[in-house]
């Protein structure tokens, strides 16, 4: 894996949502187009806690204690049961933001990786590479590792 090209673009990708949410009323970060979708507030929420909570954490995990079970996570019931459409719009992003910069400060310092160790658990058995394929979706790019773990990327 070219872990400099996931650099480069988690390094683009921050100023991509600060820029899409910066200057944003509170108001128009709460709307959602539909009740089953999520608002800006609440995606920008979700990334925050899956920055911190699951991805980061998971491939650290992965690499360092490749057997130990991970925590458990709830990413959509975290929208309600944590509040996201309640919270400022500034403080969400500066939170996703400040987590990105460690992941990218993490994700520097990592030193020769071995993307081929492995977790088995309730989503079968991923691979550090395919946890950081998912993170950032690369598509065909990834291979051989599979991003199907961060969800799907179309609009369902």
């Amino acid at each position: 894996m070219n872990l400099d090209y996931f650099i480069d673009r988690f390094s683009k990708n921050r100023e991509v949502f600060s820029g899409l949410a910066r200057g944003v009323s509170l108001e128009q970060a709460r709307w959602k187009p539909s009740p089953d979708k999520w608002s800006i507030l609440e995606v920008i929420n979700h990334l925050y806690d899956e920055e911190r909570e699951d991805f980061r954490q998971r491939i650290e995990l992965v690499l360092a204690e490749p057997m130990q079970r991970w925590p458990p996570i709830d990413p959509r019931a975290w929208v309600t049961s944590r509040g996201y459409n309640d919270r400022g719009v500034d403080i969400s992003l500066n939170n996703f933001l400040s987590e990105r910069e460690k992941s990218l400060s993490w994700l520097r310092n990592l030193s020769e990786p071995n993307w081929q160790n492995s977790n088995t658990g309730p989503n079968g058995t991923l691979t550090a590479g395919d946890l950081l394929a998912s993170w950032q979706y690369v598509g065909a790019i990834a291979d051989p590792h599979q991003t199907a773990y961060g969800g799907p990327w179309k609009e369902s």
